[in-house]
C-alpha cells in the first residue's frame, strides 16, 4: 500500500522525527519524493511529493520562508528537512512558515540517507499497483467467467456493480436492457461509457456515481462489445432459420399437421392468436436481419423472410398496434427507416399465412405504422410472385393510356368511373359532364383498343381486376 508521512516516520529504522505542528497532509498517502536543493522548485513539482532537503541555499529566513510557500503551492505533501550538514537543526523561520501553511515538516538524522526514504516510498507504490494489479486480474476473471458459464450480460453487470459498490445500468437507445436500479439513468448522477460494436445496436455503460474505477470499467466495455456482437450472430443464425420455415408456411409447401410442428420447432404455437408484424426497408433491408428489437418484442418469434423483417406476435389481448409502434421508433432511432405491417390475429397455421399477406398489404399504404385492412383477392395475387398480375394489367391497360397520352383523350378516367359507377352510362355522364352518347362512343373506343367490352361481365371483371392491380403495383412502387 501507498505511505503516509505519519507512518513514514513510524518506521524506526529511518529515525524520521516531527518538527513542525501541521497535520493537515500528516495522513495523506505520499506519491513521489523528490530530493532538491533548490531555492525555488515549485515547478518542477507535481504534487503529492515528500520534499527532502538539506537546505543548503536557504541561509537566510527569508530564503527558508520562500521555500516554504512555494513547495506548499505545488501541494507537496510535506517537508522532509536533513539536518547536520547545512544546519544543524530545522531552521525556526522554516518551521514558523510551514505551521503558517499547514505543511508538515519531518527533521531527517545526518545517519539516514535520504535514498532509503526514497527506496522505502517506492517500494511502498509497487506493492500498492501490484496489489490493484492484482485485484484488476481477479475482477477479469469475475467477469469473463460471468459470460463463460451462461449467465450473460445480466450476471456480467451485476459482477461489476458488485466490484464498484455501486448501480450499473445498460440502455440501447430508450430502452434498458439491464438495471440494478429503479432509477432510469440521468447525465447529472450516472457516469456514462458507449459500447460501441461497429453495428446499430451499440449500447450505452452507466456507472452510477460515486464509485471507484481501478480499470474495470474499460474490460467490462470490451466484454459487453464482445457480448453483443455474439448475440447480434446468433440473431441472424436463428432469424434464417425461422424464416425457412415461415416462407414454407407462407407458400403453403407444407399439410397442416406438419406446419404445426414445424411452427412449434421454431417457438409459434399455431393453436393460438398470432398476429404479424413485417418491418420493410427499402434502403437498410439489410440491417434488418440482424439489428435488435424492443424489450416489449423479445419473446415474439423473429424472422427474416426475402429482406423483410417478420415478427409473430402471440396477441390474445390485442396489442399488436402499440408493439408495433415500439418496433417503429426502435428502429428509427437505430437509424433504420421502415414501414410496419400490422396483421390480423389468427389461430392454425393458414392463419398465420393470412395474417402475414394482411401486414405486407398494410405496409404497401406506406405510413410508418398501418394496420391492416381487408384483404382482397387481388392483393393476394399481387403479392405472389408466381403470377405475372402485374404484366397482364399492364398489357390490359397500355393501350388506353397510349391512346389518352397521344390524342389527350380521357378513356381510362372514363373506364374507372364506368366500373366505379356499376356500369351506368348515366352515372358517368354526370360525373364526368358528358353527353351519353359522348360515354358510349369511348367505351366502343375502349373495347376496340383492348379487346374488352366493359360491357360484358367476364371483361368487366377482367378490366376492373386490371385497374386494382395497377393501383397496387403503384403503390408498392413496382
Amino acid at each position: 500500500m501507498a505511505i503516509s508521512l505519519a507512518a513514514l516516520v513510524g518506521v524506526s529504522s529511518l529515525k524520521l522525527a516531527k518538527a513542525g505542528v501541521a497535520e493537515t497532509t500528516w495522513n495523506q498517502d505520499i506519491n513521489w519524493v523528490a530530493v532538491t536543493e533548490l531555492e525555488d522548485p515549485q515547478r518542477f513539482l507535481n504534487g503529492g511529493e515528500l520534499v527532502l532537503t538539506t537546505g543548503l541555499r536557504l541561509r537566510s529566513a527569508p530564503e527558508q520562508r520562500r521555500f516554504v510557500r512555494q513547495v506548499q503551492r505545488a501541494g507537496a505533501v510535506g517537508i522532509g528537512f536533513g539536518v547536520g550538514l547545512s544546519h544543524e537543526a530545522v531552521p525556526p523561520a522554516l518551521l514558523a512558515e510551514a505551521n503558517r501553511w499547514g505543511l508538515p515538516v519531518v527533521e531527517v538524522p545526518y545517519e539516514t540517507p535520504f535514498i532509503a526514504i526514497t527506496k522505502l516510498v517506492a517500494d511502498a507504490q509497487s506493492a500498492d499497483h501490484y496489489a490493484k494489479l492484482e485485484r484488476l486480474i481477479a475482477g477479469h476473471q469475475v467477469l469473463a467467467r460471468a459470460l463463460l458459464t451462461g449467465g450473460g450480460l445480466a450476471e456480467l453487470l451485476k459482477n461489476l456493480g458488485g466490484m464498484l459498490r455501486t448501480d450499473v445500468a445498460l440502455t440501447q437507445f430508450t430502452a434498458q436492457l439491464y438495471n440494478s436500479s429503479t432509477a432510469s439513468p440521468s447525465a447529472d448522477i450516472w457516469s456514462s461509457y458507449p459500447v460501441p460494436t461497429g453495428r446499430r445496436d451499440a449500447c450505452t455503460l452507466w456507472v452510477r456515481q460515486p464509485f471507484e474505477d481501478t480499470g474495470i470499467i474499460g474490460y467490462a466495455q470490451n466484454l459487453i462489445s464482445v457480448e453483443l456482437n455474439n448475440m447480434v450472430k446468433q440473431r441472424q443464425a436463428q432469424r434464417a432459420l425461422c424464416g425457412q420455415v415461415l416462407e414454407d408456411v407462407i407458400h403453403g409447401a407444407l399439410e397442416t399437421s406438419e406446419a404445426q410442428r414445424r411452427l412449434a420447432g421454431v417457438g409459434v404455437n399455431s393453436t393460438r392468436k398470432n398476429v404479424v408484424l413485417l418491418a420493410v426497408s427499402a434502403a437498410h433491408g439489410k440491417a434488418l436481419g440482424s439489428t435488435s428489437v424492443p424489450q416489449e418484442l423479445e419473446k415474439a418469434v423473429a424472422a427474416v423472410v426475402g429482406k423483410d423483417l417478420v415478427l409473430v406476435v402471440n396477441d390474445d389481448g390485442g396489442t399488436a398496434p402499440a408493439l408495433a409502434r415500439k418496433l417503429s421508433d426502435h428502429l428509427a432511432e437505430a437509424g433504420i427507416h421502415a414501414t410496419i405491417g400490422i396483421g390480423g390475429a389468427y389461430t392454425k397455421p393458414n392463419g398465420l399465412r393470412w395474417s402475414y399477406f394482411e401486414a405486407r398489404d398494410a405496409a404497401s399504404h406506406g405510413l410508418p405504422v398501418n394496420e391492416p385492412e381487408r384483404l382482397s383477392l387481388t392483393s393476394l395475387l399481387l403479392a405472389s410472385e408466381d403470377v405475372p398480375l402485374a404484366d397482364m394489367a399492364h398489357e390490359s391497360l397500355n393501350p388506353l393510356r397510349s391512346f389518352d397520352a397521344a390524342h389527350g383523350s380521357e378513356l381510362m378516367a372514363t373506364l374507372e368511373s364506368y366500373l366505379n359507377n356499376n356500369g351506368s352510362v348515366a352515372a358517368v355522364a354526370e360525373a364526368l359532364t358528358l353527353h351519353r352518347n359522348t360515354v358510349r362512343y369511348r367505351l366502343a373506343q375502349i373495347t376496340e383498343l383492348t379487346g374488352y367490352d366493359p360491357a360484358v361481365t367476364a371483361d368487366r371483371v377482367q378490366l376492373w381486376l386490371a385497374l386494382a392491380v395497377a393501383r397496387l403495383s403503384a403503390r408498392q412502387g413496382r
